[in-house]
Parts: structure tokens; C-alpha cells; sequence
């Protein structure tokens, strides 16, 4: 693949927070393998199977985040020549896509360990003339314009700074009439009324973003005005709040079962990110964090 980019000066501090984001990865994504699965991210409840496992249940949000883009309308038709997993964890999406829908799929993450043990996966399974990884930064992606079909981001967009230029990285790597999905941890919409949120608002939000080394909080809305500048159409957004819900309890559970299992064999004090798991719980229901799905095509 060339490797003709368009290169972003990138600041200190966003090159820290970076730097922070792939060590927490580096150090957690084994723990969060054991306890979630290949698929490090929330899962999509239906309210008629409540009890899906979470394999299911994030196989799921895959599923009907492409349905809601459109994707499955025509299955023949699907993408599948150049999709890009941006924020890819250890594969389970690139894979999954690879599997089901015979796509050829790129990852990239700022950790080395997901990286890695994402290729491994892919190999174990097949799928390494499928489904390749590689450590980039999503701020400056190693690839030419207009070179993916399908540009997928799933809970990425909460680590990174400058979304504006996060956002203009994902329209310029996708070709013309290729689909962009972002899927991502927001804050609740401000009332027209609101110039920000409550103080005690933020501070529940800084207590998470702190323990997962976030970027600043934005809303739904805010990625939609970060998008409507750029050659895009179609472009449209839900709060999927209530699908995933059940998964935060759950994670809570899972984890405190294996730390049970484990007992003195952790080498990683997992108490923070547990608590932050019951933060993510209550910042939901109190209507405080919404998740957001967004997509559009870019412009042929």
C-alpha cells in the first residue's frame, strides 16, 4: 500500500495524552480480553433477549451499526475490497468483518500490544490475508487519500484530541461514495438555553475521563458540526443509550468474577477502571453520557 499521507503537526500535550492511551491499551487489553472477549467494546442489547452474552450482544452492535448506515440493504454490495478499523483494539471488528462479510480490513491502534495480539488472532483464525494491524495515530493515519470503501471507528473518537482534525483524517482517507460510521462515548446535547454542562455534570464526566484517559467530552451534535463542513451526504446521527445500557453492570460483574478467579496473580491494579465501569453505569442513566452513532458517504 502507498504510504502517501497528509501529515498533522501535533501538539506536546496531544502527543502525552496519546502516549498515555496506548500504555492504559498496552496494559489492560489482556485483562479486558479475558473478560469481555475478542470485541472490546460495549455490546447492543435488544430489550427482546436482555440476557444476550457479551460476544452476542457486541457481534450485534457491528450488525446494526452497518444496518443503520445502510450496509445491509444490498449484502452483495457491501465494502469489502478496503475497510479501515480506526481505534481497532485487538481486531475483533476487522475480523468479524473479514468472517461475515469477506472484507479485506486494516487496523490501527496506539497500542503495540493490540497490534500485536490482534495479528496473532488474525492468525489463529485464518484471516492474515484478510485482516492486518499496525500501530498509527488516527490524528495521522499512514494512508493515501481516498483509499478506503468503508472507514469504521468504534469508541475511538473519546481518546483523541482536536476531533476536528480526527474527523477530517477519517472523510480524507475515504474514497468518494464510501461510508464513515463513528460510534462513540458523548455527553448529553445542550439545551439551546445551555452555553455547557452543569458542574456537577463535569465533574462525573473528568472523574472517567481521567481513569481512561480521555480527550474532552463533545456531544452528538458535535460531531454532526464537525462533519457538515466536509464533501459528505447522508449524514445522519441516533442516541443508542438505551441498547447498551445492560453492558456496564455487566462489565462490573465480569470483571470483579475473574479478579476473584486470579486472586494475588494480577500484576495490573484493575480497582480504578473497575469503578470507572460503574461511573460509565450512572453517567448513562442519569442522561449525562449518551452514546452516538453517527454516519454519512463521502461525496462522489
Amino acid at each position: 500500500m502507498s504510504t502517501t499521507t497528509t501529515t498533522v503537526q501535533l501538539s506536546a500535550e496531544v502527543l502525552s495524552l496519546q502516549e498515555d492511551v496506548g500504555n492504559m491499551y498496552d496494559n489492560y487489553s489482556a485483562i479486558w480480553e479475558d473478560v469481555l472477549g475478542e470485541h472490546i467494546h460495549q455490546g447492543y442489547y435488544d430489550h427482546q433477549a436482555p440476557d444476550t452474552d457479551f460476544k452476542t450482544a457486541q457481534c450485534r452492535m457491528i450488525d446494526e451499526s452497518l444496518r443503520f448506515a445502510g450496509l445491509l440493504e444490498d449484502p452483495t454490495k457491501f465494502p469489502k475490497n478496503n475497510v479501515v478499523d480506526v481505534g481497532c483494539g485487538i481486531g475483533g471488528t476487522s475480523r468479524y468483518l473479514a468472517k461475515k462479510y469477506d472484507a479485506k480490513c486494516f487496523g490501527i491502534t496506539l497500542s503495540p500490544y493490540q497490534a500485536q495480539r490482534a495479528s496473532e488472532l488474525a492468525a489463529a483464525q485464518g484471516l492474515s490475508g484478510k485482516a492486518s494491524f499496525q500501530v498509527a495515530n488516527a490524528l495521522n493515519q499512514p494512508f493515501p487519500d481516498g483509499h478506503f470503501d468503508f472507514v469504521w471507528s468504534m469508541e475511538c473518537g473519546e481518546h483523541v484530541p482536536e476531533r476536528e482534525k480526527f474527523v477530517s483524517e477519517l472523510v480524507r482517507i475515504a474514497a468518494p461514495g464510501a461510508t464513515i460510521i463513528i460510534a462513540a462515548w458523548c455527553h448529553r446535547d445542550l439545551a439551546p438555553s445551555e452555553k455547557s454542562l452543569q458542574p456537577w455534570e463535569k465533574e462525573h464526566l473528568d472523574k472517567i475521563k481521567n481513569v481512561y484517559h480521555l480527550a474532552e467530552w463533545c456531544s452528538i451534535a458535535d460531531y454532526i458540526k464537525l462533519l457538515e463542513p466536509h464533501p459528505v451526504e447522508n449524514l445522519k446521527s441516533d442516541d443508542w443509550t438505551q441498547y447498551i445500557l445492560p453492558f456496564w453492570p455487566r462489565a462490573v460483574s465480569a470483571t470483579l468474577s475473574w479478579k476473584d478467579i486470579k486472586g494475588s496473580n494480577i500484576n495490573v491494579d484493575i480497582s480504578d477502571a473497575t469503578m470507572a465501569m460503574s461511573w460509565m453505569h450512572e453517567g448513562y442513566e442519569k442522561g449525562i453520557m449518551k452514546f452516538g452513532i453517527v454516519t454519512c458517504r463521502k461525496a462522489k
